[in-house]
């Protein structure tokens, strides 16, 4: 049985997994191998994720974590962008548990808690040409809004988000 919770201490480890697996799967074919690297090793060291597991706050709701037998095969998180818009930030799951429900469930969890803070409508960039996430989002009634540049990357980088949004509230 899955369960979804929020993260604890002893879930670091399973996040990074997660989230650096599922984000080198989603980018391959997409993004320079580099690039990707970079990106991993910047948001998915213990450091930082022991860090965003302690500090829960209004902008960050913490990590969302999908359990199976105490074993994290997903995780994300969001948080408001402003008093009635929410953003999700991260979902990835083990690649090999795609299509089971298990990114709705986390999606599911997140969305209530940005809810309870205010959240009327929420926001997710999705890599450009991210064949798995941009119809998983787009199913959960997601609409696409603009084209921009990836967060944190670089001009040369080439790096391009889809900006997508979706009522969620009154």
């Amino acid at each position: 049985m899955i369960e979804i919770q929020l993260a604890e201490e002893k879930h670091v480890n399973g996040i990074i997994n997660v989230c650096t697996a599922g984000y080198r799967f989603v980018s391959e074919g997409i993004l320079p191998f580099d690039y990707v690297e970079c990106r991993c090793n910047e948001f998915y060291n213990i450091e930082r994720v022991k860090k965003e597991v302690a500090e829960v706050n209004r902008y960050w709701g913490g990590y969302f974590v999908a359990l199976e037998n105490n074993l994290v095969i997903g995780a994300g998180g969001g948080g408001m962008i402003n008093e009635n818009s929410s953003e999700l930030f991260v979902l990835y799951l083990n690649p090999e548990r795609r299509n089971e429900g298990i990114g709705t469930k986390l999606l599911n969890a997140i969305t209530e808690q940005q809810k309870r803070l205010g959240a009327i409508e929420q926001w997710v960039s999705v890599q450009k040409d991210n064949d798995k996430g941009i119809p998983f989002y787009e199913a959960k009634g997601f609409q696409f809004q603009e084209e921009i540049k990836s967060f944190e990357s670089k001009p040369e980088d080439n790096v391009i988000s889809l900006r997508y949004k979706r009522h969620i509230g009154l």
